[in-house]
């Protein structure tokens, strides 16, 4: 049922992985190595057809001091950075403490209320995109910051919820019995007990949701509009436009608008993989 692993693979197996491995690799990668070679290229390398060779001379201070300077692509990144971590902070937070309700008490209507969480995954977006936007001008809310923190919580919070039930339920329920017996309350439980346990999840979890709400796209053009609110993947758009043609603007600022994402996972790997790889073997 499952792969065989490689080491245990013909040697002519290993050999063709071993030489198709950097191939793959590499042609997974040429995107974005392009447009880290086209970032620093002068816009007359353009012009004279200079796309993939040597860049006739280095303008990467120039293109990335443009991005910072000559643009909004930093009030843009500031959006996207005070949208994003409310919104991590907010699913996290109402997650742990639902998946702690939903994974440690039995009640008659636990597994009602867990699948109302988890059935909002599965509701396409397109469907949700004129009621949302109606709701947010009703509650004035459109166009501001504070309406796209509030939106991607809700929705957030279901996929959030799953993971951290799912977690905390494969936890040694043990140790919170012998809590209890202690006379230990339900909210130190979760707060000493159960939460130091988790941070392995909350760390992946945190991870996945930051690269889930930086990257959107769909809901930042519907709910916001303009620099003053709109995160990074919206005002690309714009930026875009004020560099119409000049793809050497147009590659620089692309990397800066992918590099938070790409930070965040390598400063947080060794947790993200301790947090997706628990509980896998005994």
């Amino acid at each position: 049922m499952f792969p065989q692993p490689i080491e245990k693979q013909s040697a002519g197996a290993q050999f063709a992985y071993k030489s198709l491995l950097p191939v793959v690799l590499l042609l997974w990668l040429a995107p974005l190595l392009a447009v880290a070679l086209f970032s620093i290229k002068p816009g007359a390398d353009f012009s004279s057809g200079n796309y993939w060779g040597v860049p006739s001379s280095f303008e990467g201070l120039t293109n990335y001091g443009q991005v910072f300077f000559n643009s909004d692509m930093p009030r843009y990144l500031l959006n996207s950075f005070m949208i994003t971590i409310p919104t991590v902070i907010g699913a996290v937070a109402l997650s742990s403490m639902t998946g702690f309700a939903l994974g440690v008490y039995k009640f008659r209507a636990n597994l009602w209320i867990f699948f109302l969480f988890v059935a909002g995954n599965f509701v396409p977006f397109q469907i949700l995109m004129v009621p949302v936007r109606d709701l947010t001008l009703s509650l004035g809310l459109y166009d501001t910051k504070a309406g796209l923190v509030l939106f991607h919580v809700a929705f957030q919070t279901g996929f959030c919820t799953l993971f951290m039930r799912n977690f905390i339920r494969a936890l040694p329920f043990e140790l919170i019995e012998a809590a209890r017996v202690e006379g230990v309350s339900e909210i130190r439980i979760f707060w000493y007990v159960v939460l130091p346990l988790m941070k392995p999840a909350l760390a992946a979890l945190s991870v996945l949701i930051f690269t889930f709400i930086w990257n959107d796209y769909f809901w930042a053009i519907v709910l916001t509009q303009g620099p003053d609110s709109q995160p990074v993947t919206a005002g690309i758009t714009s930026f875009n436009a004020q560099f119409r043609a000049a793809y050497h603007m147009m590659s620089a600022g692309s990397i800066v608008a992918a590099l938070p994402p790409v930070a965040m996972f390598f400063l947080m790997q060794k947790h993200f993989i301790a947090g997706l790889t628990l509980g896998a073997v005994k």
